[in-house]
């Protein structure tokens, strides 16, 4: 199964998640809530000198499998220690086996951003964020134009910073007419699983003007030195963190 059906699974799966919500939820109340709730500063996290570490919370992956079981307090705190600048928690419950309720419990230890990082593919999604992280995950392969920047609108109306997701040249472009301050290139093919480095360091020179996030594929502290001096800002770290106490404070520390 190429990755590219899977994501196509999980925008579905996500979708039918969002109907039952939208069955359930006064919209114009979760809008209010989403309005209310205060926000920490994902975006301003990430522009401190040096490179920005967002550490992710997540028991499993497509790619991965099953990584190991975690306590979503547990582990936001001992990132916090380490010196993470926000956290990302996976709150898609069949393949990462993740909760909104893990991203509750992380969030409520620390003093960290924290970005909920699902498969959006629904207005009711970013006002749900809105009621109880500070940003939020919109992959750029799941829009059109119009789509991404309508719903990088109202993810900055409710307060949260929208990270657009990119993995090509045009959705390079895309990112960046969408309004999106916060651009992430994901490492990893999504067709064939693949990861490669290379393509964060092929597409930076595309993305001036964001604050860029590597993600997918840093494993190891030269990894994070070799993306900063692509020009990233910050890497989003997961099953290395997951398995490996310690990597954030090492990559945080890199000199």
């Amino acid at each position: 199964m190429s990755r590219a059906t899977v994501l196509d699974e999980l925008a579905a799966a996500a979708l039918r998640r969002a109907e039952r919500l939208k069955e359930t939820t006064d919209l114009e109340a979760l809008y209010q809530r989403a309005l209310l709730f205060e926000k920490r500063d994902f975006a301003g996290a990430l522009e401190a000198p040096g490179l920005s570490v967002i550490s992710e919370i997540k028991r499993a992956s497509p790619s991965a499998g099953f990584i190991r079981e975690a306590d979503p307090a547990e582990l936001g705190a001992r990132y916090e220690s380490e010196g993470a600048s926000c956290l990302s928690v996976l709150t898609e419950p069949d393949c990462f086996k993740g909760s909104l309720e893990d991203l509750d419990a992380a969030r409520r230890v620390t003093t960290l951003p924290v970005i909920r990082k699902d498969f959006t593919v629904d207005e009711v999604q970013v006002l749900e964020a809105g009621t109880r992280a500070d940003a939020v995950l919109l992959i750029a392969a799941l829009f059109d134009a119009a789509s991404l920047a309508r719903y990088v609108s109202l993810a900055v109306e409710v307060g949260l910073t929208p990270l657009v997701e990119i993995h090509d040249e045009e959705e390079a472009e895309l990112s960046l007419e969408s309004g999106a301050r916060v651009v992430g290139v994901n490492n990893r093919n999504l067709r064939n699983f693949t990861v490669d480095l290379g393509t964060f360091e092929r597409l930076a020179s595309r993305l001036v003007g964001a604050t860029l996030v590597a993600e997918s594929g840093i494993k190891t502290v030269d990894d994070g030195r070799r993306l900063r001096e692509a020009g990233a800002d910050a890497v989003l770290v997961g099953e290395a963190a997951m398995r490996d106490p310690g990597f954030v404070a090492r990559l945080v520390s890199l000199p």
